[in-house]
C-alpha cells in the first residue's frame, strides 16, 4: 500500500513539478493549544495539468529526483 495525501498546489513554476502544501492540525503536547503544522512536498506531474490554488491528489513514488518523491494521481 502506498501512501496518498490531498493538499493545495502552491506553486507550478517548474515543468513536470508541482508544489504541494498539505496542512494538518495538531494538538501541542505540553500546551494543549491546537496548532496548524505545514509541509511542503515537491511532486512529480507529468502532463503539467495541476495549477496554483487547485487542491490534488498525489501518491508515494520511487525517487524521481534529489527532492521528487511522490507523484500526482489527479486533480479534485
Amino acid at each position: 500500500m502506498k501512501k496518498t495525501l490531498t493538499g493545495i498546489v502552491t506553486s507550478d513554476k517548474m515543468d513536470k513539478t508541482r508544489v504541494i502544501e498539505v496542512s494538518d492540525i495538531v494538538k501541542h503536547p505540553v500546551y494543549k493549544k491546537y496548532v496548524k503544522k505545514v509541509k511542503k512536498f515537491k511532486v512529480h506531474d507529468e502532463k503539467n495539468i495541476a495549477h496554483t490554488g487547485d487542491k490534488v491528489l498525489f501518491i508515494e513514488t520511487r525517487p524521481l529526483s534529489k527532492d521528487k518523491r511522490w507523484n500526482l494521481k489527479k486533480v479534485l
